[in-house]
């Protein structure tokens, strides 16, 4: 059954600029930077901050104060007085954070609530267990970015190594991983054409200090020009593999937010008031080990069912794509057009923040909606080891 409560006000979300790795972002603490941005943004929405009766953070990598999670970001943006979850689901946290707000207003528990993701990927803490019954005395450490990267204690593998599974698997050539990120790069043009007028529609800048002076990031920073030549001179990461640097994201730093409501709240707060946006469904779903890539096809059908559409009603087919093999085998096994999915760019060339990733890609489906003038939605994306998350909304 489709939800039926779930409304975005058209315009009432944002994404700050992804930067890369160790770039402009990366000394600043997440979630006061997630906090600042969302003020702004807020402000610039002409949305009070009394209006929100719930905040739900979704965040993946700890940062300093994490502990007191929304209730502190809550405080930040002036709304002292609501709370909310701190949501941990590694590339699907954008995902379970807009679905854990859509079903507490299925069920009539609120009226306002606002998501905001958040990570910082770059300066990342280094944690230290202590075992004193360990060899000398000595514990275990970790770093939450890379170690999880690199090694899924469950598969015993890494995120590379899902992805070449698959391509293996599916008879997935290098070739076309290159031809497909060609690709996304040109879509990702498109989004700067004109000045950048397609991200303008929802990117807001962040001002972050550096030394003793303030610095305002406007765009993404760390995207690489991209070519065919460039793309076959690069050897694969893993020897006799498909899988370049080319042809996998790249670590990042960034946040975003968007308010899911009433539809009467939804009326009140939209930037434009002859568009409508829906929450219409969402799917999870857990394949067997290492086979992360090929879980976004099951959650885009779970979700397509609960929604009540088929994806060839879907207008606009985004998807979180960590590596461009996941969109080539999603494209096989459902038909979709490999060309038209992901318009306007993905994270394979915008970076990888975990966190907020795939809340700026929803915010991008409904933008590349309301242009094409209305329709459904698809996002789809996958999350660390072997799962997936998916979302349908509908733009009238």
């Amino acid at each position: 059954m489709p939800l039926q409560r779930a409304f975005i006000p058209y315009g009432a979300y944002w994404s700050s600029p992804f930067c890369r790795w160790q770039g402009s972002l990366g000394e600043s603490n997440a979630i006061e930077l997630a906090a600042t941005t969302a003020v702004g943004a807020l402000r610039a929405r002409h949305i009070a901050p009394e209006l929100l009766d719930s905040l739900i953070l979704g965040c993946t990598v700890p940062q300093k104060y994490g502990f007191y999670g929304a209730p502190w970001l809550a405080g930040m943006i002036g709304a002292p007085s609501i709370s909310g979850a701190m949501i941990a689901q590694a590339c699907a946290t954008s995902a379970r954070v807009l679905t854990s707000a859509a079903l507490e207003l299925e069920v009539g528990q609120r009226q306002c609530v606002l998501g905001i993701c958040c990570d910082r990927t770059s300066n990342g803490p280094h944690i230290y267990y202590p075992s004193p019954a360990g060899p000398g005395g000595m514990g275990q450490s970790e770093n939450p970015v890379w170690d999880n990267f690199g090694f899924d204690p469950w598969a015993r593998t890494s995120m590379l190594a899902t992805a070449e599974l698959i391509a293996s698997e599916a008879g997935i050539t290098r070739e076309e991983q290159d031809a497909v990120t060609l690709r996304r790069y040109e879509q990702y043009a498109d989004a700067l054409a004109d000045d950048r007028a397609f991200q303008r529609r929802y990117m807001v800048p962040v001002q972050v200090g550096q030394g003793r002076r303030a610095v305002t990031v406007e765009e993404d920073e760390g995207i690489h020009p991209t070519t065919a030549d460039g793309l076959a001179r690069l050897r694969p990461v893993t020897e006799g593999g498909t899988v370049t640097f080319g042809t996998q994201t790249h670590p990042a730093d960034g946040n975003a937010g968007m308010v899911v409501c009433t539809r009467e709240r939804a009326r009140e707060l939209s930037q434009d008031a002859s568009l409508e946006v829906q929450l219409l469904g969402y799917g999870e779903v857990r394949l067997e080990r290492g086979h992360m890539p090929a879980a976004s096809v099951p959650a885009a059908q779970s979700a397509l069912d609960r929604a009540g559409v088929e994806l060839e009603d879907c207008k606009v087919i985004k998807s979180h794509n960590p590596f461009a093999a996941n969109d080539i085998y999603f494209c096989r096994e459902t038909g979709a057009d490999l060309q038209a999915m992901n318009p306007f760019g993905s994270p394979l060339i915008y970076g990888h923040p975990q966190g907020p990733t795939g809340l700026r890609v929803v915010i991008e489906t409904i933008e590349a909606l309301a242009l094409a003038g209305g329709g459904l939605g698809l996002f789809t994306g996958c999350a660390a080891g072997d799962t997936a998350m998916a979302l349908v909304l509908r733009v009238d």
